[in-house]
Parts: structure tokens; C-alpha cells; sequence
């Protein structure tokens, strides 16, 4: 009993200790740093209010159109004995009308597939030119079909949902971001199987892989993380410029007491603290928000009108106003600001401790 209490009241004080370490978290480790530097820099912290982080667009805007074939009902009868009206009958049911995107990619591989079949297999002329005309047709919406079946699905829309707070550099999350990123390059494939209108492309990993998507909200995690850490770098750089524009921090280049406090900060806060979750952030995202954009631009000309100007802001390795190419931006400048601060004292850092 006396064992039990033991260990409830140590795990108590565990997690009260967590609640009041300023470093538990991505956010208030930021506000931690900002708080140490503006005190140790003797200049007043600011801090800018986060923006919005800008959400995936609605379906609509994000799906492409799709335009509907039909076999009139004196053709389809003709099917008899061909598996292709049993294809089409189960896409017309009730079930068959609210299709995934996914289970739409799975049908109209399948139409293909069985109208071949039947196309082999039949001789009135008049439904060979049909079945001939809706194989063309569907191989020609392909490329629309499995944009949708990518980007149209609800599984995307987890995986960049915002709602879920920070990217967390813990080893669960780097485990199963491996899991993602390998899920995200097997897609990749699948849709390069299929531009060249292979119609054998094997999908049976694809409902594993988009329930991983459903559940594991890295990229979303991550666009929070490399918003706010775009802002606070920014804020941080702010504050080691206000400082530069005074009195050097040390005469003719000597270390004294305030600068040590200041060396204390750098690598005490930044170095320790700060820098490895911007390395893993930056290395998660380039993995994650890569293979994405690889995706995307494969399918670029068929991409949704909606849809681009939130691939370029948010989803984009290279756009420089999107929000990769400004977090790496803030990082070099926040570098280059803490070098130009240490200079002044002949303290910086060696080549075996890294800035970057």
C-alpha cells in the first residue's frame, strides 16, 4: 500500500515538474529563449502575435472534375456474361455512388481491366466501339482520378490538419515518420505506375497507407512548428539586432562577465535547447513536405486552380515566400545575427559547433 503511494505521489510530482519546465514544449521553449535573450541582452522582448497557420482547402477546391461516362441501358444489357455490368451495376448502387476517392481509383482500374476483357470477347460491332470509346475515356481521366484519390480524400485532410498541436522530436514521432515518409514515396510510385497507364498498379497498400495518414497528423504538426518558429527566430534575430545597434558588447574585442553571460545563453539555450529541435523540424520537413511536393508537381498540370496557391505557400520545397523557404531564411538569419554579437567578443564558435 505504503509502495503504491509512493509511486503515485513520485509520479505526481513528475509530472508537476514537466508542467513547470519552460522547455517541455516547442512554444514555450521559444518564449523561454526570447525571455533569457532580451534579459541577458538588456533590451526589451518582443514578441509578434502567431498569424493564422492557412488551412487545406475545402474538397471542392481541391478535387479535380471529373466527367461522368455513361452506357446507355441497351448496351449495358448486352454485357450479359461479361463481368464489366456486374463493375458498372455495383457503381451505380447506393454503396457505389458515395465512393472514396480511393475506392473510385480502385473502380475505374477495374472498369479498364474488364472492359478489355469484354472488349476481347465480344463481336457486335456497335458495343466494341462503345467499350472501345469509355477504355479511352477512362484512361484519359486517370490522371484526375488518382490526383482525387491523393489529394480529394479525407486521409489528406488529417494529415494536415492543424488541430494537433507541435511537431514532438521524441522517438515516437521520428518512428512512425518513417512509416509516413515511406507510405508518401510507395504513393509516389503508384502514381508514376499510373501516368504510364498501367492499369496493374497495385493499390492494395493504399488503404493501409491513407489510415496513416487519418491518424498521424505529422504535417500538419509540422506547419505548426515551422510557423511558430519561423516567428519567434525572427523575433530572437530582432532582439540580437537591437542590441548591435548600441555599444559593443565587449571593448577592443575582450570577453568580461556580461558577455559570458551571453556566451552562457548561446550555448546553454540556443545550442543545447533550441538547435536540435530546429535541426529535426528542418530535416522532418524536408522528408515529409518533399515527398509531398513531388507528388503534387507530377500531377501539376492537372492540379485544381484551388488547390495551387496553397501548394505554393505551404506545401512548395522551393516557392521563397512559402513557408519552408522562410523558415530556412530565419534560421541563417538568426545565425548570422548571433555571429555578428559573439564577433564583438572574439567568441565565436568553432567549426566543431556549428550555427546551422
Amino acid at each position: 500500500m505504503w509502495r503504491l503511494i509512493h509511486y503515485c505521489l513520485l509520479l505526481m510530482l513528475a509530472v508537476s515538474v514537466t508542467g513547470c519546465d519552460p522547455f517541455a514544449s516547442p512554444d514555450s521553449m521559444m518564449d523561454e529563449y526570447l525571455s533569457r535573450l532580451a534579459r541577458v541582452l538588456n533590451v526589451e522582448k518582443q514578441q509578434t502575435a502567431l498569424e493564422p497557420i492557412r488551412l487545406i482547402p475545402s474538397v471542392r477546391d481541391r478535387r479535380a472534375e471529373i466527367p461522368k461516362i455513361d452506357i446507355s441501358v441497351l448496351e449495358f444489357l448486352s454485357l450479359y456474361g461479361c463481368e464489366l455490368q456486374v463493375v458498372v451495376a455495383e457503381r451505380n448502387s447506393i454503396l457505389g455512388r458515395v465512393m472514396s476517392p480511393l475506392n473510385r481509383l480502385r473502380y475505374n482500374l477495374r472498369f479498364i481491366a474488364t472492359a478489355q476483357e469484354c472488349l476481347a470477347n465480344t463481336d457486335k460491332p456497335a458495343l466494341k466501339h462503345s467499350l472501345q470509346q469509355a477504355i479511352e475515356q477512362k484512361q484519359q481521366l486517370l490522371s484526375s482520378v488518382a490526383w482525387n484519390a491523393v489529394w480529394a480524400g479525407e486521409p489528406m485532410a488529417a494529415l494536415l490538419s492543424v488541430s494537433k498541436g507541435y511537431y514532438l522530436a521524441d522517438t515516437h514521432h521520428v518512428t512512425t515518420l518513417g512509416r509516413l515518409v515511406a507510405g508518401l514515396e510507395k504513393t509516389r510510385a503508384i502514381l508514376t505506375q499510373l501516368q504510364s497507364e498501367a492499369i496493374d498498379a497495385d493499390l492494395t497498400e493504399m488503404g493501409d497507407i491513407q489510415q496513416q495518414w487519418t491518424f498521424g497528423h505529422h504535417a500538419g504538426q509540422l506547419l505548426n512548428s515551422v510557423t511558430m518558429l519561423t516567428t519567434r527566430l525572427e523575433d530572437a534575430t530582432a532582439l540580437i539586432e537591437q542590441r548591435l545597434h548600441v555599444k559593443p558588447l565587449c571593448y577592443k574585442s575582450k570577453s568580461n562577465p556580461h558577455a559570458e553571460r551571453v556566451k552562457g545563453v548561446f550555448f546553454n539555450v540556443y545550442i543545447g535547447r533550441i538547435q536540435p529541435y530546429l535541426s529535426e523540424v528542418s530535416r522532418a520537413g524536408k522528408l515529409v513536405f518533399g515527398e509531398l511536393d513531388k507528388i503534387a508537381l507530377a500531377q501539376a498540370s492537372i492540379m485544381p486552380a484551388g488547390f495551387k496557391s496553397y501548394h505554393l505557400d505551404v506545401i512548395s520545397m522551393t516557392n521563397k515566400n512559402g513557408v519552408w523557404q522562410q523558415f530556412d531564411k530565419a534560421m541563417t538569419s538568426h545565425t548570422k545575427s548571433w555571429q555578428a554579437l559573439l564577433e564583438q567578443c572574439g567568441m565565436q564558435p568553432r567549426a566543431s559547433q556549428s550555427l546551422s
